[in-house]
């Protein structure tokens, strides 16, 4: 290479009065045939020069195709990665993070790594990230600070993580911590290539490396990125940013503008957009929560005696390697989420040990408050979801907070607009209700704070209606739903598991939710009716020896027993109430004494009779005192009312028959990633408006979208959508 000119030659009249010329031939000499060493100052001349060259999409394209066809013998991938990680330390060693040439270069060399990498990367034949060939030739002169045995995937990643770890947001340094997040984006894009199921041959070199940094960085850059999320710096950009690859009239590629409208990259073929997910607020804020969330649910499929977190039991065989013979390796980020504590409070552990090591500290009160602000976006719900289930400190500071309508309001609505929302997004606002129910001081107080209106439900009028009552009006509206559209049987059993474990704490709950509970049996009975009679029907197709009458006979019957269990719960559900809580409830009592006639049916079944009874001693003792009172005139609701809330104060449960309290919890199954590495992706790729080549993706399907019935249909093998269907269970109180 020592032939190799250090500075290419433009020749001719000045470079300084041709700015685009220079530009053009720069870039095209970047993606030519001729290798400049990494110390050649050709490097310096790119990166500091302003990038406004006005290239259409099919320019973009051949010119990255003319880099793959060329790197292996120049290695300008690599090359200009490690110019990136020099740019960005020298930016970090400064005082202000971001003098105007270092920045500048700094940005160049994100921006252009990023528009090849991710070409480099969506083109991969068959996994060969090898092709990237990230590293150095042999025989090319190495610079003294660096050697040549250099990971530079590990030495990249570590310069942008300490980048984002260490210097704060600020007007100068917003663009570059954008551009940065973005670049993580692509560089952990590899996943979008392997199958749903982490495997050991696997290759992801960018994400490998960010999972090998120290504790240390690893705690500042996820206080860093949760504190974007927190904060939401939206700044207007009135010094240059850039665009790139917009399609019709919008400015070119490789384009310097002057708008504060374009304050983001749209890289090749709308590669990042504004992000469309509703409640966002913050292209920095979408963007570090995105970052977070792949960081924190990854795992790393390793073969041999790394440490385990996640043994599997799956012994199905995957090529030469079983899949029982595999584990994950830690994931430091995920760590540092589920240890992170208040600022202002020093947790100390049970056995009165502070946590040993660094502990990531970030303020609970914020994070609650952004959370609640920003709970309509299906990234938000899957960090709260992932703090609920994982952090037991998180989960007790939202638990003793008195203003729950922060987070239970908008998840309520969004559970509200259900057919607005995505069924995977329904299950996780679901799955934080069951969390949050498990807990009794939870179920007592959303009945105390009272919230003056619901403008959102459009049914009807509800003023001063109990957190609580609107609670259980929205999940029974859930089910409703469920039973017409979806028809998944694993929201059914999380929504009624909820009620379930808000039921003996139920503390005055209002008419019209009483009246939801009861019409929620009637609802379910009509259903069990119908299908009891189909099958009778189907029986008789079995009996003139018709094997497809055997068929849906059975199929009709696995459906029915799953109706007696919903059936049973919602007995349960009044039962608890009748029990622990009857005082309390007279407006459920009168429910259930204006619909008795729904129970009757079900009297003598064998799956119900026990719940039943307690039910009809219940009918019997309030239906006695109501012929026993003499009333003026007709009866009217208030005057039911009146005698069900004097009778309800000499009611001493006698004869009630106590069943033991059901509790359910829920359960993360154990391959988790199965659902959530594919979930996260879809979204970024949605709401980052990441436009990866379809063709390459085989983390998820990616064929023509179509309306599904559900998400979560359930396979032979019992997993919906890769978790278990098997999340709540019941336990001893």
């Amino acid at each position: 290479m020592g032939a190799v000119p250090s500075t290419p030659r433009w020749g001719g009249s000045s470079s300084a009065a041709r700015p685009l010329d220079t530009a053009e031939y720069l870039i095209s000499t970047f993606i030519g045939d001729e290798s400049f060493p990494i110390s050649s100052d050709f490097w310096h001349k790119l990166l500091e020069l302003p990038l406004n060259l006005q290239w259409p999409p099919h320019r973009v394209h051949d010119a990255c195709q003319s880099l793959a066809r060329n790197n292996y013998h120049t290695r300008h991938l690599a090359k200009i990665l490690i110019h990136m990680a020099w740019c960005l330390q020298e930016s970090i060693s400064t005082s202000s993070g971001a003098p105007s040439l270092v920045y500048v270069k700094a940005v160049n060399a994100v921006y252009i790594s990023s528009v090849f990498l991710k070409y480099f990367i969506e083109n991969e034949k068959g996994d060969k990230i090898e092709d990237l060939y990230l590293s150095l030739d042999e025989s090319e002169p190495i610079p003294t600070d660096i050697t040549k045995d250099l990971n530079i995937e590990e030495f990249v990643m570590r310069s942008v993580l300490s980048f984002i770890g260490s210097i704060d947001v600020s007007p100068d340094t917003y663009l570059l911590h954008l551009e940065l997040l973005n670049f993580m984006l692509i560089a952990m894009s590899t996943q979008l290539l392997s199958g749903p199921s982490p495997g050991p041959e696997d290759v992801n070199p960018f994400i490998d490396a960010a999972m090998s940094q120290e504790s240390s960085l690893v705690i500042l850059v996820v206080r860093k990125l949760l504190l974007s999320y927190i904060t939401g710096p939206s700044i207007s950009l009135n010094s240059a940013s850039y665009s790139i690859y917009s399609e019709g009239s919008q400015p070119g590629v490789l384009q310097r503008v002057s708008s504060a409208a374009a304050n983001l990259m749209l890289l090749p073929f709308n590669f990042l957009v504004s992000s469309s997910g509703e409640g966002s607020r913050s292209l920095l804020a979408d963007c570090s929560l995105h970052v977070l969330l792949i960081l924190s649910h990854y795992r790393k499929c390793v073969v041999g005696n790394e440490p385990i977190t996640d043994i599997s039991n799956d012994t199905t065989a995957s090529d030469s390697l079983l899949k029982g013979s595999t584990h994950f390796s830690d994931n430091p980020y995920c760590k540092a989420l589920e240890h992170a504590t208040d600022v202002e409070f020093d947790r100390v552990d049970t056995e009165g040990n502070a946590h040993a090591g660094p502990v990531l500290r970030i303020p609970f009160a914020s994070l609650f408050d952004a959370l609640g602000m920003y709970l309509a976006d299906e990234a938000a719900a899957l960090l709260l979801y992932s703090l609920l289930q994982g952090n037991a400190d998180f989960l007790e500071y939202v638990l003793v907070r008195t203003d729950l309508d922060t987070l239970l309001m908008p998840i309520l609505e969004a559970l509200y607009n259900a057919p607005k929302r995505s069924s995977n997004q329904i299950y996780m606002l679901l799955i934080i209700l069951l969390i949050l129910s498990q807990d009794s001081s939870f179920n007592a107080s959303i009945h105390k704070l009272i919230v003056p209106s619901v403008p959102w439900y459009k049914e009807r009028l509800l003023h001063q209606t109990s957190l609580g009552s609107l609670m259980v009006i929205t999940l029974i509206r859930t089910v409703q739903y469920n039973l017409s559209k979806l028809r998944d049987v694993y929201l059914h059993t999380t929504c009624l598991a909820t009620l379930a474990n808000m039921a003996p704490h139920v503390h005055r709950l209002s008419a019209y939710a009483s009246q939801r509970l009861v019409s929620l049996f009637d609802m379910l009975s009509r259903k069990y009716n119908k299908l009891a009679e189909m099958r009778d029907n189907q029986m008789q197709l079995v009996k003139g020896n018709s094997i497809e009458g055997n068929g849906l006979a059975d199929d009709t019957s696995t459906e029915m027993h799953i109706y007696t269990d919903f059936l049973r719960l919602v007995l349960e559900i009044l039962n608890a109430i009748l029990t622990y809580a009857l005082p309390r409830n007279p407006e459920v009592i009168y429910a259930i004494m204006h619909r008795q006639e729904v129970f009757q049916p079900f009297r003598n079944h064998p799956r119900f009779n026990e719940l039943l009874e307690n039910i009809y001693t219940v009918l019997d003792f309030f239906n006695s005192r109501m012929d026993a009172h003499n009333v003026d005139g007709e009866w009217s609701v208030e005057k039911v009312l009146q005698v069900i809330i004097i009778n309800c104060r000499s009611w001493r449960g006698e004869g009630m028959k106590m069943f033991t309290q059901l509790r359910f919890t829920y359960e993360q199954e154990s391959h988790p990633e199965e659902f959530f590495i594919p979930y996260l992706w879809q979204l970024v790729l949605s709401r980052c408006g990441l436009g990866f080549n379809p063709d390459a993706i085989n983390l998820f399907p990616v064929d023509p979208p179509s309306e599904k019935q559900s998400d979560y249909e359930v396979s032979s093998n019992g997993h919906v959508n890769g978790e278990s269907t098997k999340h709540a269970v019941f336990v001893e109180p």
